[in-house]
């Protein structure tokens, strides 16, 4: 897939409403919020193990891999329910999260 096609792909997900899966090469099967995307970069707001504390990182969409997440469904219960989410298999590790 080119930037253009998955920024594509990411733009209906960004919304506070919903989650993403995100996988890293060592953490899986984490929830994040997209927050925005470019051409170049998708904003992901991951949750943490410390309620209300969440990590706010941009990853370049050239190490992102685009999938769905067949386990999660969606949140917002003023849509029509779907029966998976967007997952986005990042190829490097998680950067760490400063508090």
């Amino acid at each position: 897939m080119t930037n253009h096609e998955k920024r594509k792909a990411i733009i209906p997900w960004i919304d506070p409403e919903e989650r993403v899966t995100v996988h890293f090469l060592d953490e899986k099967d984490l929830n994040a919020e997209v927050t925005g995307t470019t051409e170049e970069l998708v904003d992901l707001s991951i949750e943490t193990n410390v309620p209300h504390m969440r990590q706010r990182i941009s990853v370049p969409l050239r190490l992102t891999e685009l999938s769905e997440d067949l386990a999660h469904y969606t949140r917002d219960p003023e849509r029509p329910l779907k029966h998976r989410r967007l997952m986005l298999i990042i190829n490097e590790k998680r950067p760490p999260i400063i508090y």
